[in-house]
């Protein structure tokens, strides 16, 4: 009976020990995404939320709205937050989850965000939810999301 315990033990101790830890650029990389994203939605509050969604787009970026929707690339993305809805929107995030690629060229992000919309009567609408941000790592060394 001793064996069958320790056998497991043993074995998810290797496990535990075979996991990639993280590394110092790994964890320079996740604050960097960190700190896009912080900027990105500082951005959003600052200047509009089209002038944020728009700076932060990749060039090939793609971003999923309403049911299924898909709206390509940043002129796509320009295009779309252009609308007079979002002239008033108001949105604020903040990551709970960053993680970069081994190779420090892609990052994701995730948790929870508070979107208010006011129409043309002042009336103000809430709805909270989860954002899923990819990001790439830029020639210049900046980071695009990629999806959104």
């Amino acid at each position: 009976m001793k064996k069958l315990i320790f056998f497991p033990a043993i074995l998810a101790g290797i496990l535990l020990a075979c996991q990639p830890s993280a590394t110092p650029d790994s964890k320079e990389a996740e604050n960097e995404i960190r700190q896009a994203e912080t900027d990105f939605a500082d951005m959003a509050v600052s200047q509009g939320v089209a002038a944020a969604f728009t700076h932060f787009a990749d060039s090939n970026a793609v971003i999923k709205r309403g049911k299924d929707s898909l709206i390509y690339g940043k002129a796509g993305i320009a295009h779309y937050y252009a609308a007079p809805h979002f002239k008033n929107a108001r949105v604020s995030w903040s990551p709970d989850f960053v993680s970069v690629s081994a190779g420090g060229d892609l990052g994701y992000t995730y948790g929870k965000y508070l979107w208010i919309n006011t129409d043309s009567v002042g009336n103000t609408s809430q709805s909270t939810g989860i954002f899923h941000t990819v990001w790439k790592r830029q020639p210049d060394g900046s980071w695009r999301y990629v999806w959104d």
